[in-house]
């Protein structure tokens, strides 16, 4: 219960931001991918609409002047008027191409491309009517509903500010052709537009900024949580504290076996040490059969001591032992000169105490 009752005041670690990033949840302002494909159709239009309804005019001409001297068989009239479909689909086609890019590129600004299956795995508790009344009538609910009336009020004055100066030359407009009227309308809708779009953006940002904060702050961690994420993903330092104790006994318990037995020790001198094991005609090669670092290597050098073993320094070589060759294997081959002179010191000894 108390943890339960803990504020969530840490920042969301990397791994719970990774694992909401896999299941969909990301922060991201879906109107912001709105009013980038709003802007991007409006300037789409801007820069091709004159030329598109130049080509619209030409199309209409050509075929209202041949419409009527060309008899056409009643039958061909449908795949006529569908191939006119096609042809004015192509006229606008680079306009609706723009639109779908800023519409991927809107999402890719906002959180990189982002694939996460679990979000189209079918879930139960998707379907339970009981849920979805609760999300239909919750605060979020309510929030976004009263985000989304004050974004249709602003952009919805901003667009009539704007068109209400255009009144006077839009009643003057039907005393022009048919074309020049298009054409005043299009500059029109798309000073129009580029104001409410502009003004569509602006909101879009900050809703960005706020989706932000307001995903950082749903994220966020209690203390207690983090610790269990670190002993997670970490290890519990407890059960590591207890595995390296019993680590050290097992090497401890090794050494006091094996180092009494050992031929030679060769040590760092302070930092290494390395029980090896020879018997001529049992060991093909030496074998080390204990080793250690640190007070592990005092230890070592002690058990040797007290039970008459050897102890030669050779700070390379002991090294080299340590790192190379685990314990309970033969010393490889390319060591074989290095111990074999520390052996012959230790039989030169042996001989010199008889």
């Amino acid at each position: 219960m108390a943890d339960n009752s803990q504020d969530k005041t840490e920042q969301p670690t990397p791994k719970k931001l990774q694992d909401a990033r896999k299941k969909g949840q990301v922060a991201k302002s879906k109107d912001l991918s709105s009013a980038l494909v709003l802007m991007a159709v409006v300037g789409a239009f801007y820069l091709s609409a004159r030329s598109a309804i130049d080509s619209l005019e030409r199309y209409l001409l050509w075929y209202f002047s041949n419409s009527l001297s060309i008899e056409v068989p009643d039958k061909h009239l449908p795949w006529m008027l569908l191939e006119s479909f096609y042809d004015i689909a192509i006229i606008f086609l680079p306009i609706f191409v723009v639109a779908i890019l800023l519409a991927f590129v809107g999402n890719v600004m906002q959180t990189g491309f982002l694939l996460a299956p679990e979000v189209i795995k079918p879930k139960l508790e998707k379907l339970n009517p009981i849920e979805g009344f609760k999300k239909i009538f919750s605060l979020t609910s309510l929030f976004e509903l009263t985000k989304t009336i004050l974004k249709v009020i602003v952009v919805g004055v901003v667009s009539y500010l704007v068109a209400i100066k255009y009144v006077p030359q839009m009643l003057m407009i039907f005393y022009k052709n048919p074309i020049q009227e298009m054409l005043e309308i299009l500059d029109i809708m798309i000073v129009v537009g580029a104001a409410g779009g502009g003004a569509y953006l602006l909101l879009a940002v900050a809703d960005f900024y706020y989706q932000k904060f307001d995903f950082n702050k749903r994220m966020r961690m209690s203390k207690q949580e983090v610790k269990d994420e670190h002993k997670q993903s970490e290890g519990d330092p407890q059960i590591k504290g207890w595995l390296r104790r019993r680590q050290r006994e097992i090497a401890m318990n090794r050494i006091r076996e094996e180092v009494p037995r050992a031929t030679v020790v060769v040590t760092n001198p302070i930092h290494y040490a390395v029980a090896l094991k020879y018997e001529e005609g049992v060991n093909t090669a030496p074998l080390l059969v204990a080793k250690g670092a640190g007070d592990i290597a005092l230890r070592l050098k002690e058990i040797a001591a007290i039970n008459g073993v050897p102890i030669f320094e050779n700070p390379p070589l002991a090294r080299t032992l340590f790192q190379q060759v685990d314990i309970g294997r033969e010393i490889p081959a390319e060591l074989y000169q290095s111990v074999a002179e520390v052996l012959a010191m230790v039989l030169r000894l042996k001989r010199n105490a008889i």
